[in-house]
């Protein structure tokens, strides 16, 4: 009788707190989750051509620079090509453009005014792929001077470090960068190496812009 009785009150005591507020056995969440690989702010993409939208950048293409053309369902002449030195690309259907001196969107403008001979409203999106027209020249005390591509963002050190660093007898306090005006005067801007690194003159490492000459006596 004391065996029963005690496991009564065993099953009692179980169904109190089965029932007791915030003692419930935790539930998972009925708000279904994206399905496995899929994101829930993720929408479906039309493949229309308004998805295209034309570069309205305002970076002028120079020669050398590669671009990335793509001709809406137009696989054939789609494609990546370097301007050439004369200033043209040479596209099938299209012949040679004039891509020096113009923005993508005006290249696209010119293109797809060529193309309306064969394709009904044709979608053209010119992309700047590489920018090598674009340059900065370092001369004097280097391990290799010359003239490097500004395709990436390039600081004085940068240039430097790019140009091999210095030769035994550079004068790493008397460095200066020659930038050229939109009045065509010249500015000289000092760089000394040594405070630089020591971090007691940071600002003196400029961003390099096209045509700088970085001079290391």
């Amino acid at each position: 009788m004391k065996a029963n009785h005690a496991i009564m009150v065993a099953a009692v005591l179980v169904a109190i707190c089965g029932s007791m507020p915030g003692q419930a056995p935790a539930k998972a969440d009925a708000t279904p989750g994206p399905a496995p690989g899929g994101s829930p702010a993720s929408l479906p993409i039309s493949d229309t051509p308004s998805t295209i939208k034309p570069n309205d950048s305002g970076y002028v293409i120079g020669n050398g620079d590669l671009l990335s053309i793509n001709v809406w369902k137009e696989a054939e002449v789609s494609r990546s090509l370097p301007v050439r030195s004369d200033g043209k690309i040479s596209l099938p259907l299209v012949g040679e453009v004039q891509a020096t001196g113009r923005t993508p969107l005006q290249l696209e403008e010119e293109i797809s005014k060529k193309l309306r001979d064969f394709i009904t409203d044709p979608e053209i999106t010119v992309m700047v792929q590489q920018i090598n027209s674009e340059k900065y020249n370092i001369l004097g005390q280097v391990a290799k001077p010359g003239s490097y591509s500004l395709a990436l963002t390039t600081s004085v050190l940068d240039a430097i470090a790019t140009a091999g660093g210095f030769r035994d007898f550079a004068k790493k306090k008397g460095i200066y960068i020659l930038r050229r005006s939109a009045t065509g005067g010249e500015t000289r801007i000092p760089f000394n190496y040594q405070d630089v690194i020591k971090g007691k003159r940071p600002e003196q490492d400029i961003r390099l812009l096209p045509n700088d000459t970085v001079v290391v006596p």
